[in-house]
């Protein structure tokens, strides 16, 4: 058997909102597909999410002035961000009997770990992170936790002892950090206790948002994954297109409403969108319209999964709750091992 398939593999996303076609071929489509690959721990961030809650709280105030609605308060927000994430991944074909599903929240056992990791590392790593210095540059407040955000995903990968954490490439310094915090920690206290885990790039594709920029919720310009209706046709309809006219002869893979459906469509379906694009005579406001229907033939059982699961909320809550007991039975493990080799006493009753 091939060493990927005896891995153990972790990956989180956090709950901030609703999730978009970037999310799904950028990460979740990857994340499915390895419930095959491995042994699966998927969590959901909670934690993390505590350090841009306030830019949520401001956003959802602003939204609220739109809809002439009372703003949410912040534990509001995170709870229901928290619950939408799960249905999205049940939804979209997370298996809970292969993959240990929970939330972060839950396994506090990533708490403590994360301060023992802290008295082993380094302010200058920290300070290096280009994470921490591009959310400050977007606006964020620089919280400490905002600052110790990679010593709490350090913690989030070694309380399991994972072996490969599937990233984008805008976290792969999160990954090494990781890696020289365990090395930090084998160190000081002469044992190896923690592998070294390495990071798989996702090979999902580079999905464009509505304005030709890469999609994401902060750049305002997503098409989500279970919207429906007038919302969607909205969203697809406002892909961000030049003035060149039906007639012109145009590059398909300079065209938004092309990449966005070929990640959708077959082969054959793309090549001949595509070659109509290049023989002239194909406007993007027909292509949006093709768009338009691959997305909700594509997506359409998945909403309607949803839908069910939205209606037995006490099957999601069950599912969180037993990959916590599941992903707890390996973090008591890790801190075990871990208060052993820094002196701590053995916790009673463990």
């Amino acid at each position: 058997m091939p060493l990927e398939m005896r891995s153990r593999i972790l990956s989180g996303v956090q709950p901030s909102g609703k999730l978009h076609l970037g999310n799904y071929f950028g990460a979740i489509k990857q994340h499915i597909a390895l419930q095959e690959e491995g042994e699966c721990f998927y969590f959901i961030a909670d934690y993390h999410a505590l350090t841009t809650l306030g830019e949520a709280v401001r956003a959802d105030a602003e939204a609220a002035k739109d809809a002439k609605r009372k703003p949410r308060g912040p534990a509001e927000i995170l709870r229901e961000n928290v619950r939408d994430v799960a249905l999205d991944y049940l939804a979209l074909g997370l298996d809970p009997k292969k993959a240990t599903f929970y939330r972060q929240s839950d396994v506090p056992e990533v708490a403590e770990l994360a301060w023992i990791l802290s008295t082993v590392t380094g302010m200058g790593l920290l300070e290096r992170a280009h994470s921490y210095k591009d959310k400050i540059a977007k606006g964020i407040s620089p919280s400490v936790g905002l600052f110790t955000y990679p010593i709490l995903m350090a913690a989030d990968i070694l309380i399991v002892r994972s072996h490969m954490v599937p990233v984008g490439q805008d976290q792969v310094q999160h990954l090494e950090m990781t890696r020289d915090m365990a090395g930090y920690f084998n160190q000081t206290f002469g044992v190896e206790l923690f592998p070294l885990p390495a990071e798989r790039l996702d090979v999902g594709a580079k999905v464009p948002g509505t304005d030709g920029q890469k999609m994401s919720k902060s750049y305002g310009n997503v098409i989500d994954i279970f919207a429906e209706g007038k919302a969607l046709k909205k969203q697809v309809m406002g892909i961000v297109t030049d003035s060149t006219t039906p007639e012109a002869p145009k590059n398909p893979e300079t065209r938004t409403p092309y990449v966005l459906y070929k990640l959708l469509a077959t082969a054959d379906e793309a090549n001949e969108l595509a070659a109509r694009y290049r023989a002239g005579g194909m406007g993007d406001g027909e292509a949006k319209q093709m768009l338009l229907a691959k997305i909700d033939a594509f997506f359409g059982p998945f909403r309607d999964k949803r839908k069910k699961l939205v209606a037995d909320p006490g099957y999601v809550e069950d599912v969180l709750r037993d990959g916590a007991q599941r992903a707890r039975a390996e973090a008591v493990k890790t801190m075990e091992l871990v208060r052993e080799a820094t002196g701590f006493p053995k916790r009673p009753n463990t």
